[in-house]
């Protein structure tokens, strides 16, 4: 799996935003997260070694998981990066945005009915939220769609936009001031995905847990590891 920041930095809109890992970093290096700049990697998946071959391996590519892709500064650059996607035709881009709303105006002239090697996942936390963005990504002409819920803050209702969904990845919040996460609210998404028929995944628990009545404080280096021994992954049933 490869990594591709063509710009950096970000801009806190949505309310999973408030403890954002990328602008806490930012402050440590005295780094001005809300400056959105292109990085030295713009270029990456189409630089070539001496023998004419491509640097970047074949395979899935996590595209702005330091920034968004459809950030509104970044519409100047935008295109270039289309272009390098759709040659790469041996690689798989990936991108969570939380800014779906934009998509229809960030997308290239021959989109047509979207791209076979791009994966776009919409991120939401809460029911306003799922309720807003998903009511717009579920009629947006995308081959390859997932949802995020993370960090989720609230059980959340999402089952009735589940139709042509890949993938639903859920999680905690990761923070010493982290908003609660209840163990609950994941089981009850994974019981509508798999009512549904949709591939669900338990990514990582919460800062604080609560799972029993009883809550939790776990050590970031475990929150994935917590979640999965929880054994709750649901892997789509071929009909």
């Amino acid at each position: 799996m490869a990594m591709w920041n063509p710009w950096r930095g970000c801009k806190k809109c949505s309310d999973g935003c408030l403890h954002c890992y990328i602008h806490k970093g930012d402050i440590k290096k005295n780094i001005n997260t809300n400056e959105i700049v292109k990085t030295k990697d713009f270029n990456k998946p189409i630089e070539k070694s001496k023998d004419g071959s491509y640097k970047m391996k074949s395979g899935i590519v996590y595209l702005c998981f330091s920034t968004d892709f459809l950030i509104e500064e970044a519409d100047g650059w935008r295109n270039d990066c289309w272009q390098m996607i759709k040659e790469r035709q041996d690689c798989i881009f990936l991108f969570l945005t939380k800014r779906i709303e934009r998509f229809m105006k960030c997308i290239p002239t021959d989109w047509n009915g979207g791209y076979d090697n791009l994966v776009v996942c919409c991120t939401v936390e809460n029911q306003k939220n799922a309720d807003y963005k998903l009511s717009i990504f579920k009629d947006l002409p995308i081959k390859h769609k997932c949802i995020t819920a993370q960090p989720l803050l609230e059980k959340i209702d999402i089952e009735k936009y589940l139709d042509n969904i890949e993938l639903v990845v859920v999680g905690g919040e990761s923070d010493i001031n982290a908003r609660v996460f209840n163990f609950d609210w994941a089981l009850d998404i994974r019981e509508q995905c798999v009512r549904e028929n949709v591939n669900f995944e338990f990514r990582q628990c919460g800062t604080y847990t609560v799972k029993d009545r009883k809550q939790y404080k776990i050590p970031t280096k475990y929150l994935c590891k917590q979640a999965k021994l929880a054994g709750i992954d649901y892997k789509v049933k071929i009909k």
